[in-house]
């Protein structure tokens, strides 16, 4: 039979404490709502995280063209392996055949000798090591066992080579990946930042930065500062042509490009291959401590982790793609903390 109990009642101790816990949290949530609007950041604090982790997104996005780049070389290397392999393998095929036709020439007048025997049954390696299974081959059979023998070390290394290439390859796009990830993951905290700014804040962020960026047809002086050399003054003036461009990570040109994306486009144009990051174009050249010692087409070089890259322009000028949200433009060599020139 169903029991029919009239349901317990709350005690008066437990409404009072579940009273007083909603209290609480309806005093806590006005006090967060009311707290809001004073932890806002100020346009200046947005700009200044901004602006850090811009920074940040470019140090990641230099680790991620390093990545990049040892991608394409090891897929390259991988290539001339498998190829390698594939025409050695060809060559070791036709060595055994050649030696396959004489084993059955033997046979068919029935004078087939023991050590080819051996040798179309097994791997050759151990019979050339004995000098009475040499004396049973013709000079000709021997070169050829040789040969095989080679041959077939020369693959196996091959093999083993390309299988640890394909190894690194494999962590290096994991790398890779992650790389890009960080620098997406950087950009995209920026924008949010960015976003709890008023519209009239980001017109005056804006403004700002539209005032350091200087128009692709506006003139800066530069000085009558020398070009480093005539290849330096030529793939300086292939970066000046490119002034306006957007700065996107990651890009080498023609029409986007980020810091050492520029660099390494401007140079390959007067026909002078450099490395593609930063920090390898750091060690590509003399290097020159001296700002007054700086030539217009000396690559400059920024910050204690060599991570940013432009061109000397002259008269304390840098032309770089500064970061995300900018274009190629003119700069003094002091926005940036400056640690030597590089003269290709």
């Amino acid at each position: 039979m169903a029991s029919h109990r009239r349901p317990k009642q709350p005690s008066r101790a437990r409404v009072t404490v579940l009273t007083t816990a909603a209290a609480a949290a309806v005093a806590l949530s006005a006090q967060a709502a009311n707290a809001a609007p004073s932890e806002k950041p100020s346009k200046d604090e947005v700009k200044s995280k901004v602006d850090k982790l811009y920074e940040e997104a470019e140090q990641a996005t230099e680790k991620y063209n390093g990545a990049k780049e040892k991608q394409e070389k090891l897929q390259k290397e991988i290539s001339t392996i498998q190829d390698d392999v594939a025409r050695g393998q060809e060559e070791l095929n036709e060595l055994r055949e050649s030696i396959g036709l004489a084993a059955a020439a033997q046979y068919r007048t029935g004078t087939i000798d023991s050590s080819l025997q051996l040798f179309l049954s097994s791997n050759p390696d151990d019979y050339l090591d004995k000098a009475s299974t040499a004396d049973q081959l013709s000079a000709q059979q021997v070169e050829s066992l040789k040969k095989i023998q080679e041959k077939q070390r020369e693959l196996a290394q091959d093999r083993a080579e390309a299988s640890d290439k394909l190894k690194d390859l494999a962590s290096t796009r994991t790398e890779l990946g992650k790389k890009k990830k960080e620098v997406q993951a950087k950009l995209a905290e920026a924008q949010k930042l960015l976003n709890t700014l008023t519209a009239a804040e980001k017109a005056e962020l804006a403004a700002a930065d539209a005032r350091a960026s200087r128009d692709a047809g506006e003139r800066v002086d530069l000085g009558n500062t020398a070009p480093a050399s005539g290849r330096a003054l030529a793939a300086f003036q292939a970066a000046q042509s490119k002034i306006g461009s957007p700065y996107v990570y990651g890009a080498t040109g023609p029409s986007s490009f980020d810091c050492s994306g520029l660099t390494s486009w401007a140079f390959a144009q007067a026909g002078v291959q450099i490395p593609r990051i930063s920090q390898d174009q750091a060690n590509a050249g003399t290097r020159i401590y001296s700002q007054s010692a700086l030539k217009v087409g000396d690559l400059v070089i920024f910050y204690g982790d060599l991570h940013h890259v432009g061109f000397y322009a002259g008269n304390g000028q840098v032309l770089h793609a500064p970061r995300t949200g900018t274009v190629v433009r003119y700069e003094s060599i002091n926005n940036m903390p400056f640690q030597f020139g590089v003269r290709i």
